[in-house]
């Protein structure tokens, strides 16, 4: 049976992390804690360092300076087949003249682990990830999703207290890859390893991850739950980035309010002064002012320029007086559709002091 007890896995560390390839520097000063059975996913634009990031932890990649930890163990100049690490690759790293089978076992011949201890191993893999029976089947006979199920199935047969992966979801089509997402979110629940997760995408690390560290540039951005790195943004690239957000410039007024063109805006959050300021707007926080907003909400004079319909909602685009853009979105229920406007029509939308995210600009 596979089961690795959290009490049993370890968490990994990386400390003051520095890499250069000649004279550019991928990574800067990184530190990086993550709890042993945490999910914690790596997410930033393309080049910001989350694949040599994960490469450090992998053995890949060794740091121009710094150390990398497993527990009380310092792997950072370990081999990778000396970290006792799962590793699920991008373009699942299957050998095509193998079976089912013959792949995911592949980790024991390598470890030398047992050969009596093999089939109990890889029936428990196989219930795992919901492939049983799928033993004497070639890779070629399976679907995309069937095929980086085995990849899992193969990263955690020899239980190992570590694993990584790296966009293993990004070749799939969209439903799947919503559904696996949900899998492995499942999968991290029974099996209570420690998984550090690399993704480009926003909704994937906020559905599957405890934690989500943002990198840009080489460095850690803000590492948060989900939720406070949605509603609560360091600056300006993080609001950004997570979400569907619109940043207006805007001017500080006070601790908890700011100026936006003629308005004064109220925020439950502290306004930090010294430094330029954005309004960060996500489309869905906005709401359409008709009296039965909440109390105390800022209400922003605006008049529509455009809709779009985008099936289960509608994104409609405003200027406000001031000759900022936001965009708000409406349900395509028949409530949403009764709040809808034309372009060119006027409209008063609603922002709560909660939802008024006021964010420095990034350095």
């Amino acid at each position: 049976m596979i089961n690795i007890d959290k009490s049993e896995s370890v968490g990994v560390s990386i400390r003051s992390a520095n890499k250069f390839y000649g004279i550019f520097q991928a990574l800067t000063n990184v530190s990086l804690e993550v709890s042993a059975g945490e999910f914690v996913s790596i997410l930033g634009p393309s080049g910001s360092g989350k694949t040599t990031l994960l490469g450090l932890l992998g053995g890949f990649v060794q740091p121009t300076s710094g150390s990398i930890w497993l527990g009380d163990r310092d792997i950072t100049f370990a081999p990778p087949h000396k970290r006792n690490i799962g590793i699920v690759f991008q373009n699942y790293a299957l050998f095509p003249h193998m079976s089912v089978a013959e792949n995911i076992t592949f980790p024991l011949r390598a470890r030398r682990i047992a050969r009596e201890t093999w089939p109990a191993r890889l029936k428990a893999a196989l219930e795992m990830v919901e492939l049983a029976g799928y033993d004497d089947r070639r890779i070629h006979e399976l679907s995309g999703g069937q095929r980086q199920r085995v990849a899992l199935a193969r990263a955690i047969i020899f239980e190992p207290k570590l694993i990584l992966m790296d966009e293993p979801l990004s070749a799939l089509d969209k439903q799947l890859r919503e559904n696996m997402q949900i899998e492995l979110k499942r999968l991290h629940k029974k099996l209570g390893a420690t998984i550090v997760y690399v993704t480009h995408d926003q909704r994937e690390a906020l559905t599957m991850s405890d934690r989500v560290a943002i990198m840009n540039r080489g460095q850690l951005v803000q590492v948060d739950t989900p939720q406070r790195l949605h509603d609560q943004p360091a600056n300006s690239f993080v609001a950004k980035f997570i979400g569907e957000a619109t940043l207006v410039p805007v001017e500080y007024e006070d601790a908890n309010r700011v100026k936006l063109g003629d308005a004064i805006l109220r925020t439950s959050h502290t306004v930090v002064t010294g430094q330029k300021l954005y309004l960060a707007v996500h489309s869905e926080k906005l709401l359409v002012a008709d009296g039965r907003e909440p109390a105390g909400s800022n209400l922003l004079p605006a008049v529509v320029t455009d809709t779009l319909y985008q099936g289960e909602s509608s994104r409609v685009f405003l200027k406000l007086s001031c000759g900022s853009d936001l965009s708000l979105r409406l349900p395509s229920n028949h409530a949403g559709r009764l709040q809808l406007k034309n372009p060119g029509d006027r409209i008063t939308v609603a922002l709560h002091p909660d939802d008024t995210i006021v964010v420095p600009e990034a350095s």
